[in-house]
């Protein structure tokens, strides 16, 4: 339940800032262009808080958080009185028009750029992606790693994190090859010794549900050793009720002696209903401690729990960066990385029409107040990105030539300064029909992802 409200509560806080600032474009332009605004609403239904400004526009904000609107004057809808008739929307020139339209989408990309911009400032801490092997059955197995190696560049563009990587070889999807560059750990930002490999993915496929596009590549990155100390139970853990306690050094599993981590995990997840014998070492002393795991469905598949979380070491100081800038640094970084997440998106549209990229992977509210949940709990730095993130997307969304989406009108605009006249009435309302529909289908599909995710 806790989780539940957290991730409502990150969402209404993001949604509500980015349909802000995509309506307040509207509303900004629309002013400048001499269009009377009638109300700004954040939200759509009944109304929670309203204010009439002195400009004489409603501002409101409303009980239903998944949208937003800016209600001009206009013929098209209703009677304009004779004095305020050179106010309206429909009276205004086709280019003021497009304006007008066009702003709520660039006030999102402004608002990545501003959100990147703060973020850089702050700064953010990331581990550098550095690789110490490759899955042999993977695209990145013709990579020869005999010690830690950084991959410095995906596809020709400049890497610096495993956030820049995973970015990098989304946007590579489709690819029939992929050029990933590396080079000793040391000398990471030497050019001169870059030993680039280009890998074989015209096979490559991956499920992000599942993995990530990192793992599904063959990438096995740096990880600090994870010592068989308990470090942390999660709530309602089996092994803390069965006896376990913080600190305790797990010693041997069902009278074999430890391994290592992973081996640990799988044993685990198959003991459903098994009961399985730790001995673990507290205080100079041991003990035998049997933990029954809970059982949870995975994706239809029933995997045993104990509920630990083991200790790691340090991770050493040239594993770590921190992407921080200066004010006019910032500026260039969070444009480029804005440029960046735009044509990564772009380009997953153009995937999905194609196919290369499938429809499952489509995303609705669920998982978008999900996303804004974990970003928040991880700190101001990372629900920035988030935000940056969502904020192109929408943009970009609202830019697809659907009737009912800014990008519909756009479209009606563009044809009427080609032909010089205004598309008929009849030709947008069929318009209109069409894009609600299709808009509808999307909306369902990614309902239907979201559900199927929980």
């Amino acid at each position: 339940m806790g989780d539940f409200l957290w991730n409502a509560m990150s969402f209404v806080v993001a949604l509500g800032l980015l349909i802000t600032a995509h309506e307040y474009g509207h509303f900004y332009v629309a002013r400048r262009c001499g269009v009377k605004v009638e109300r700004f609403s954040i939200g759509f239904g009944k109304a929670i808080w309203r204010k009439i400004g002195k400009d004489g526009t409603e501002y409101v904000i409303a009980a239903i958080p998944l949208g937003g609107y800016v209600k001009m004057l206009d013929e098209r809808v209703e009677t304009v009185p004779e004095h305020l008739v050179d106010q309206a929307f429909n009276r205004k020139s086709v280019w003021q028009r497009i304006a007008i339209v066009s702003a709520g989408p660039i006030a999102n990309f402004l608002f990545a750029i501003v959100a990147l911009y703060v973020m850089f400032l702050i700064g953010v801490p990331a581990l550098k992606p550095v690789i110490t092997g490759v899955d042999t059955n993977k695209p990145a197995a013709v990579i020869a790693v005999t010690s830690p190696q950084q991959i410095v560049a995906i596809a020709g563009q400049d890497v610096n994190s495993w956030q820049d990587i995973n970015l990098a070889l989304v946007g590579q999807i489709g690819s029939d090859q992929i050029d990933v560059a590396i080079a000793p750990l040391a000398s990471a930002t030497t050019a001169q010794i870059r030993q680039t490999y280009q890998l074989d993915t015209r096979q490559w496929q991956f499920d992000p549900e599942k993995e990530s596009a990192i793992s599904a590549i063959g990438f096995v990155g740096y990880r600090p050793q994870i010592l068989p100390i308990i470090a942390q139970f999660t709530d309602d853990s089996a092994a803390e009720l069965a006896g376990l306690k913080l600190g305790d050094e797990i010693i041997a599993v069902n009278g074999a002696p430890y391994a290592n981590w992973t081996a640990l995990v799988e044993l685990i997840q198959h003991s459903v209903d098994q009961s399985i014998d730790f001995t673990v070492k507290r205080d100079g002393e041991q003990f035998h401690i049997n933990v029954l795991p809970k059982v949870k469905d995975v994706q239809g598949k029933m995997i045993g729990l104990i509920g630990i979380v083991p200790t790691s070491e340090a991770v050493p100081d040239n594993m770590r960066i921190e992407q921080k800038y200066g004010i006019v640094d910032a500026v260039g970084v969070a444009l480029d990385k804005t440029w960046q997440l735009t044509s990564v998106s772009v380009k997953m549209i153009g995937k999905l029409l194609t196919g290369d990229v499938s429809v499952k992977n489509l995303s609705g509210p669920i998982s978008i107040a999900q996303g804004a949940g974990n970003s928040a709990q991880y700190g101001l730095v990372h629900f920035l990105g988030f935000l940056a993130l969502i904020s192109v997307s929408l943009g970009i969304m609202n830019l697809l030539p659907l009737p009912v989406l800014d990008g519909g009108h756009l479209m009606y605009y563009l044809v009427e300064l080609v032909t010089g006249r205004p598309v008929s009435e009849r030709v947008q309302e069929i318009g209109f029909r069409f894009g609600a529909a299709m808009l509808f289908v999307l909306m369902s599909v990614a309902l239907f992802n979201d559900f199927a995710r929980l």
